[in-house]
């Protein structure tokens, strides 16, 4: 499943952690364009098209932004809080992607308008179930908000 206009914003920090999810992707037959930012000023950057990332004002959003929580510079929770303050951000699809078990991080995600929260499964097999599921259902079967670059 390839939709080149379906770009995937992975904001992960851990080089591992990117590469599994990379890898699964590619075994979910999920070939999405994927940008990775590697931390969460990095990630506001890319979505608002400042810093390293000026040169993408007037490009569309992606369609989904994958989040993990424990960032460097700026953490997830902050990211989210930024993205939903923003007009051109508030609907954009954020599903919180974390090895966090903590009660008050998936109350604070929620809070803040995570679309989903989902533990990182330890095991690889797992994992890769877990990326397939969210990747068929954000990017072929959720339906978009009417406005946004994926509608």
């Amino acid at each position: 499943m390839i939709d080149e206009s379906k770009v995937i914003l992975l904001v992960e920090d851990n080089v591992d952690d990117v590469a599994l999810t990379m890898r699964a992707f590619k075994r979910s037959h999920l070939m999405n364009p994927v940008v990775v930012a590697r931390d969460g000023v990095e990630a506001l950057d890319f979505l608002f098209a400042r810093g390293a990332h000026a040169n993408r004002a007037g490009a569309p959003l992606p369609t989904l932004a994958i989040l993990d929580l424990k960032l460097p510079r700026l953490d997830g929770l902050g990211v989210l809080k930024a993205l939903r303050a923003d007009a051109r951000t508030a609907m954009l699809p954020t599903v919180i992607l974390t090895s966090s078990r903590e009660e008050q991080d998936i109350v604070s995600g929620y809070k803040l308008g995570a679309n989903s929260y989902v533990r990182k499964p330890v095991d690889f097999t797992e994992f890769v179930e877990a990326v397939k599921v969210l990747g068929i259902y954000w990017l072929a079967l959720n339906q978009s908000p009417p406005g946004s670059a994926s509608s």
